[in-house]
């Protein structure tokens, strides 16, 4: 008998009944004021006046004149490279041991300021989650299992007296000494830089596991899995890990990774979906009648929510001063927001790039619908990332493929625009001719403004399935590889056209 994971399981049970049931906005006022009071002394906040706005009867509405929206640009550039240079008292008080370095995308790499109170609020919301568990059908030896958590190396780099690293890479490293026997692949190998490396160490060690779940992106979660598979010579991943139940992509999307990746399982798992960013620990799934995620309202970050329309947009892709944003409380289900947050490691009305769409407001569940600057506008057919997502997994099932990644780009041939799309070649074997007419078909009928350019202004659809291998190789040769790092789903035409250079070199 499971005694200990019945202990956990209870515990579990009872952590959620006193979870915090207070209205969302109610929640969103008192983080909000926390962060203003903390933060009022700082360089930032005396800039901005924020002891003047807690005074005020609406400080929220004050907050939201006074204070603009930032970009990471426009952030770094103003206040947090002064962190760099060692300043204290700049956007948080003191000053952090640690910069998150973002995968970099859309542009070169980001560096974030992470706090201990943004660890500290990471930790509480993981267990937060953890507490939704009582929600799921697990057996009470589950609560026994090992947690494989795939991120980015905890080897983090010192640099100008900062700890650097992936945002997963510096969570792990700060993982408490009692979660540690729960914890693999563990300290050692988590340490090792060099992706390759660490999952050969994890094929070799896997046997020795008992994994119960597994986190971390899709697309690398899927190779380690072949991986463990082709060395220890089985069929599956329950053939080595049976007792593996449960599984939490974060990051991106899993529908479309749904097809590919099953095929490493003996049987579906239960997937939790989470929403961890570089800039803190957002939402999670907090129940199993949804695939929504639940946004975290009372544990250190504010959140706005900008209508998203071209009107509300510059033309370099950020958002205009003038546009309105709205609190949790103002929001509507089924439109599509640009997420602005403020956080407990001086992050200021900045704007996290994902744009996001509420399943239920009064849950405050949403579904991440996208990037700012993954959005195919250029003809006006204003494509979402959330609708190729869509259509991708909708011609995975009409051909019977697996597409493990994709990406595409509108670029301009003979003075007109195209859409040229690359597919991953997975399982299955189909014409490109014939799959590129069907996506371009589902499109247009799911999208009226796609439909209408494509009578107009966006003449053609091309579409090539490529070796998956490609993918992984292009962001190794950009230093990209493991962690957190995600193939860009749109590209800009010029990094577009070194795809394809990089594709017909080999």
């Amino acid at each position: 008998m499971a005694v200990i994971g019945k202990i956990i399981k209870k515990a579990i049970e009872l952590g959620e009944k006193f979870n915090n049931e207070d209205a969302p906005i109610k929640k969103q006022t008192e983080v909000l004021k926390e962060l203003l009071e903390k933060a009022k002394n700082t360089a930032f906040g005396k800039y901005h006046g924020f002891e003047l706005q807690l005074e005020s009867d609406n400080f929220i509405k004050q907050f939201q004149e006074k204070v603009p929206y930032h970009d990471y640009d426009e952030i770094y550039r103003n206040w947090w490279c002064q962190i760099r240079k060692g300043y204290k008292d700049i956007t948080w008080p003191g000053i952090n041991t640690y910069f998150a370095v973002s995968s970099g995308t859309t542009s070169a790499s980001k560096y974030i300021p992470v706090t201990d109170e943004m660890l500290d609020s990471i930790r509480k919301t993981g267990v937060q989650q953890i507490t939704t568990l009582s929600k799921y059908d697990l057996p009470e030896d589950f609560f026994e299992k090992e947690i494989m958590m795939l991120g980015s190396s905890t080897g983090l780099e010192d640099k100008d007296g900062f700890l650097e690293g992936e945002i997963s890479g510096i969570s792990a490293s700060q993982i408490p000494f009692w979660f540690e026997t729960f914890y693999k692949p563990g300290p050692e190998i988590s340490s090792i830089p060099d992706w390759d490396e660490r999952v050969f160490k994890i094929a070799k060690e896997a046997k020795n596991w008992d994994i119960g779940s597994i986190s971390g992106i899709p697309s690398w979660i899927e190779l380690m899995m072949k991986k463990v598979i082709s060395y220890n010579g089985v069929n599956n991943i329950h053939d080595i890990w049976p007792n593996l139940k449960v599984y939490t992509p974060g990051g991106v999307a899993f529908e479309p990774h749904r097809k590919s990746f099953e095929k490493n399982l003996a049987h579906p798992l239960i997937y939790i979906d989470t929403y961890l960013a570089s800039e803190g620990f957002l939402a999670f799934q907090s129940r199993p009648d949804t695939d929504a995620m639940q946004l975290v309202l009372d544990n250190g970050i504010f959140f706005e929510f900008v209508p998203f329309k071209p009107e509300n947009m510059t033309e370099e892709g950020g958002v205009h001063p003038d546009a309105k944003a709205l609190t949790v409380d103002q929001v509507e289900e089924g439109v599509d927001y640009i997420l602005v947050i403020s956080t407990v490691s001086g992050a200021w009305r900045y704007m996290i790039g994902d744009t996001v769409a509420f399943t239920d407001v009064k849950r405050a569940e949403i579904k991440i619908t996208g990037r700012t600057k993954f959005f195919l506008n250029v003809v006006g057919s204003q494509l979402s990332v959330h609708q190729m997502d869509n259509g991708i997994s909708a011609l995975q099932e009409e051909f019977n493929l697996t597409v493990p990644e994709f990406t595409v780009a509108a670029v301009q041939e003979d003075g007109e625009y195209i859409h040229r799309w690359y597919l991953g070649k997975g399982d299955g074997e189909a014409p490109d001719k014939k799959v590129g007419k069907f996506l371009d078909q589902y499109l247009q009928e799911h999208n009226k403004n796609y439909k209408v350019a494509r009578s107009k202004s966006l003449k053609r659809v091309e579409l090539k399935i490529v070796d998956s291998e490609k993918f992984y190789a292009y962001n190794e040769k950009q230093k990209k590889k493991g962690g957190q790092v995600k193939f860009p789903r749109v590209m800009k035409e010029e990094a577009f056209r070194e795809w394809e250079e990089f594709l017909q070199n080999g």
